[in-house]
């Protein structure tokens, strides 16, 4: 069992465009945290596609492929974590929720998000506030944010029960 193995995930929800989810499978890398893509995709996600698009960090890269959303809700029952979906339909801002190490940070298609019942099997659901007045965030960026928050948390051993600080925050 390796680190990725314990810590928390990041997941795709049918990702739309293959250079956001290379650079969260470059991120998922370098923070050694396991991927998982859940299927279907809308584009090529075979290893050589993927080498192909220059994702020289493939080979630390931990993926876990999942044909679609019953296959991966059965993996993820069976693993007994936690599921935090990023969406702008959620009131609770990112920075708000505690993290715990099996959490799976879940992020929607580019183009659509996640459809209803995905939004009702999420654990919790929160949101990255864009006082700018954007619509939305890149994906990679969003994961990013997310995958820094939760990391953060952790190393400096922040629980469910210990309160946030208050600064920082919009």
């Amino acid at each position: 069992m390796n680190d990725t193995d314990r810590g928390p995930r990041l997941a795709l929800y049918q990702p739309d465009i293959p250079g956001n989810t290379g650079a969260i499978l470059r991120l998922g890398a370098c923070m050694g945290m396991a991927v998982d893509v859940i299927g279907p995709v809308g584009f090529d996600l075979s290893d050589r596609a993927l080498k192909r698009a220059g994702m020289d960090y493939l080979a630390m890269a931990a993926l876990t492929r999942h044909d679609d959303w019953p296959a991966f809700a059965a993996w993820r029952e069976a693993e007994g974590r936690r599921l935090v979906l990023f969406t702008t339909r959620a009131t609770l801002l990112y920075t708000q929720l505690a993290f715990g190490p099996g959490d799976i940070l879940l992020f929607g298609r580019e183009t659509a998000g996640v459809p209803d019942a995905v939004q009702a099997a999420a654990d919790e659901r929160v949101l990255v506030p864009m006082p700018g007045g954007g619509r939305s965030l890149n994906l990679a960026m969003t994961a990013a944010m997310a995958a820094g928050e939760a990391m953060r948390q952790l190393a400096t051993g922040e629980t469910r029960d210990a309160p946030l600080p208050s600064h920082g925050r919009c």
